[in-house]
């Protein structure tokens, strides 16, 4: 029997059975009979954890390794195959965006429902509701149904009835993977807030600096089955180990900031203007300089940098590279700053970002890739419009004379 705020998982199985051509209808079913082929996938296999009271656990792993499946089965949206999950006390979940809500109810009517969901009386949900409402920064749209609210007004709204629920157990699935910034701290906040009172969390998150500055401990799944269960720091670092050999990782639309071997890191992204100041907005032809500051272990050959230059949307816009050698990176690790200059910004308007990666110089295997390493804005002053700067020069020649030209 588990005590309030505790969570227990031993050697847990979670089997689906999947139809290499689903059933459709009613009449699939009949004429089917048994006869379609079906097989058995295993998300998690003899998958065993426990979390006390007043712990932070992260969840980390690739896409598929189980994750979700896990706070799933915890939450009580369905059974094991085998083994055992228990929550002891009230549990709040934020698993999908806008689970749990109606589309055609309004923000307030969404509120009362998921508050019953999680047990609450009406009256307790109407003490609550202001301060819902309010920490979720929808005064103005909380009487407009939900289907007409953005994906981070949703989030935003699911959050903060999670946040608010007094539960002992908190399961958060990628709760920051949308929001702006603002939001993101005031969820951190109040996430620190419920760990203070003892409250437990279990927090899948494919963002390492999110996973290290809330959860001391991280499990690490792989294929469904335990890899590693320890400091949330080396658990990212195996993670990130994982993903070493993708250049371009399916769970960046996840959240994903950084990943790559380890061997080295780039510490920090910075943007200069042509006096040397830190900026973040241009305008169109400016000179621009991106500053990296490296860290490479003397055990390790210089690397290559390679910069990339990405839009708001993630299409990428060019390409640029240099071996950190041939710049006069001599034999010996240390720190270094890499500095590429751009004399003339070739952008118009728009929101744009820099990728920038380490790479080993003669295997090409990837040390360090951090997405998202600077974001800037770009303003033309209405010279031009679209993504790419086109400025030129511009010529008239007189070929004719205006007699010559036939009427219509």
């Amino acid at each position: 029997m588990t005590t309030p705020g505790q969570v227990v998982v031993d050697r847990v199985s979670q089997r689906f059975r999947v139809s290499a051509s689903p059933y459709r209808t009613l009449k699939d079913v009949a004429i089917a009979r048994g006869r379609r082929e079906s097989r058995d996938v295993w998300a998690l296999r003899d998958v065993s954890l426990r979390a006390e009271p007043g712990d932070a656990l992260a969840l980390v792993g690739r896409n598929g390794s189980g994750k979700t499946t896990l706070l799933k089965l915890l939450s009580g949206i369905f059974k094991p195959t085998a083994g055992r999950a228990e929550v002891g006390g009230r549990v709040g979940s934020l698993l999908e965006l806008g689970a749990g809500f109606h589309p055609d109810f309004t923000g307030r009517e969404n509120v009362y429902l998921n508050g019953s969901i999680h047990g609450l009386s009406r009256t307790r949900v109407t003490e609550l509701l202001d301060e819902i409402v309010a920490f979720a920064e929808l005064e103005r749209a909380i009487d407009l149904p939900v289907r007409t609210y953005s994906s981070g007004m949703y989030m935003r709204l699911g959050f903060s009835v999670a946040a608010h629920i007094q539960a002992d157990v908190l399961l958060l699935d990628e709760v920051f993977a949308v929001g702006d910034e603002d939001f993101q701290r005031k969820c951190f906040g109040k996430i620190n807030e419920f760990k203070q009172r003892g409250g437990t969390i279990l927090f899948v998150s494919h963002d390492a600096h999110a996973v290290e500055r809330l959860c001391d401990r991280a499990v690490l799944l792989r294929q469904g089955e335990v890899a590693f269960d320890g400091p949330a720091r080396e658990a990212i670092a195996a993670y990130r180990r994982l993903l070493a050999s993708d250049a371009s990782p399916d769970e960046l639309a996840a959240g994903l900031r950084e990943w790559g071997s380890g061997e080295a890191r780039i510490r920090s992204a910075t943007l200069r203007d042509r006096d040397g100041d830190e900026r973040v907005q241009f305008g169109s032809g400016e000179s621009l300089a991106l500053e990296l500051t490296i860290a490479v272990p003397a055990s390790v050959a210089p690397p290559a940098v390679v910069v990339e230059l990405r839009d708001d949307d993630g299409m990428s816009l060019g390409t640029v590279s240099a071996d950190t050698g041939t710049l006069g990176w001599g034999v010996g690790g240390g720190e270094r700053r890499v500095r590429f200059e751009l004399p003339k910004l070739p952008l118009a308007d728009g929101k744009f970002h820099f990728r920038c990666s380490l790479v080993d110089e003669h295997d090409g295997h990837l040390l360090s890739s951090l997405e998202d390493a600077v974001q800037f804005y770009v303003f033309s002053g209405g010279r031009t419009s679209g993504v790419v700067l086109l400025e030129g020069g511009w010529s008239l020649q007189e070929i004719g004379d205006a007699e010559l030209i036939p009427e219509r």
